[in-house]
């Protein structure tokens, strides 16, 4: 596998906005841009740190994906994202090799084109794969304010 980097973390949210202002604060991170991801039906925001991130995430559907992980575990560290030269071809790889995945191809999201492992394949670890794109977070979808 081609993994380049960690690329961020990501932290479940309920109030995405209230969140930014705690990590701003807290820990004197900058704000910046909440965006909805429409392929994932989440607002979302990719705070710089070094040069890896943190990705806050609130759903914005009530039956979706991340509210059931609120639902169920709270706030807390949702998922891990590296990054690797071509999502596609290290997914179709790690297909090949049995690997569960939940994506089976890439989709845009906040990072640029990602794809998700499933994390009975990961030690019980939400992992996605990214392959940033110049300007990814203007092809995620609006902006929230």
């Amino acid at each position: 596998m081609d993994v380049r980097k960690l690329h961020h973390v990501a932290v479940a949210v309920h109030d995405i906005h209230a969140a930014l202002g705690d990590y701003a604060e807290v820990l004197g991170l900058p704000r910046s841009e909440v965006v909805y991801l429409d392929s994932q039906k989440v607002y979302a925001t990719l705070i710089p740190v070094g040069d890896c991130e943190i990705e806050l995430v609130q759903p914005a559907d009530p039956q979706g994906g991340v509210a059931k992980f609120l639902e169920k575990r709270g706030e807390a560290l949702h998922h891990i994202c590296f990054q690797v030269g071509d999502v596609d071809k290290e997914l179709a790889a790690l297909e090949q090799q049995g690997v569960s995945l939940i994506d089976k191809k890439s989709r845009p999201g906040l990072a640029g084109m990602v794809g998700f492992l499933h994390p009975r394949s990961t030690r019980g670890v939400l992992t996605e794969l990214c392959s940033p794109m110049h300007g990814a977070q203007g092809q995620a979808g609006e902006v929230s304010r």
